[in-house]
C-alpha cells in the first residue's frame, strides 16, 4: 500500500473512535465482552476501557483484537490523538545516501532529509590505515555507535589500548573522547556509525 493511499483519519483514529470501531465489531459478530476479551487474551475490564476511551492500549493488544474481530489490517496501525509521536520518518534507498569525504573516510549519510535528529546514522568506508594520518583525534559532542560491515579495522582512543574489530563486531563509546578508525584488511574497511547528541 502506498502512502497516498492511506488516510490519516482511517489510520489513526482516536480514543473514542477506536472504542466505537471495538464496540461495533464485537457486537457485529454477536461476542459478549467476555466472549470478546477471552478470545483476544485480555481482561473484560480492559476491553471495557478501550471500549469506552478509559486506556491507551498497547499495540500488541491491539492486534490482538483486530485479528479477534476481523478488522482490517490498516486499522492496526493505531495511536490517541493525544499521543507525542511525533510520526516522522525518512528513508535511503542502497547507495544513495549523501556523500562527504575526508582525508580519512568516505563517509555515506543516511536518512538525511530528516533536520534535528536525535541521532546520524550514516556508513563509512575508512580509507586511513595508519593512526598518523589523522591530524588530531576525533572528538565531537554526544556518544557512538559503531558496527563493522565489512573488512577489519582498528579503532584508536586516548583512553584505551587499540581495539582490533572483524565484521559483525561492535562497540559503543563517548565521542568526545579522542578517537581515530584505521582499516586493516587488504580491502578499506566499511562501518556503519551512528551517532547519538551531535
Amino acid at each position: 500500500m502506498s502512502d497516498q493511499e492511506i488516510s490519516p483519519r482511517s489510520e489513526a483514529p482516536d480514543g473514542e473512535e477506536l472504542g466505537r470501531m471495538v464496540r461495533e465489531a464485537r457486537k457485529e459478530k454477536g461476542l459478549t465482552l467476555e466472549d470478546a476479551a477471552r478470545e483476544a487474551g485480555i481482561g473484560r475490564s480492559t476491553l471495557s476501557k478501550i471500549e469506552n476511551n478509559q486506556t491507551r492500549p498497547s499495540f500488541d493488544i491491539i492486534r490482538r483484537l483486530m485479528q479477534t474481530l476481523e478488522l482490517e489490517t490498516p486499522q492496526l496501525f493505531v495511536q490517541s490523538a493525544k499521543s507525542d509521536i511525533s510520526g516522522r520518518r525518512d528513508y535511503t534507498r542502497s547507495g544513495a545516501g549523501e556523500i562527504k569525504t575526508t582525508a580519512t573516510y568516505t563517509h555515506e549519510l543516511l536518512c538525511n532529509e530528516l533536520t534535528s535528529k536525535s541521532m546520524v546514522p550514516y556508513i563509512s568506508t575508512v580509507t586511513a590505515r595508519e593512526v598518523a594520518e589523522y591530524a588530531d583525534w576525533v572528538r565531537h559532542k554526544g556518544e557512538e555507535f559503531m558496527f563493522v560491515l565489512s573488512g577489519e579495522v582498528t579503532l584508536y582512543t586516548e583512553h584505551y589500548r587499540p581495539l582490533a574489530m572483524k565484521p559483525g563486531d561492535s562497540v559503543y563509546y563517548d565521542s568526545g573522547m579522542g578517537h581515530g578508525l584505521v582499516s586493516t584488511s587488504a580491502e578499506d574497511a566499511r562501518v556503519l556509525w551512528v551517532s547519538l547528541g551531535l
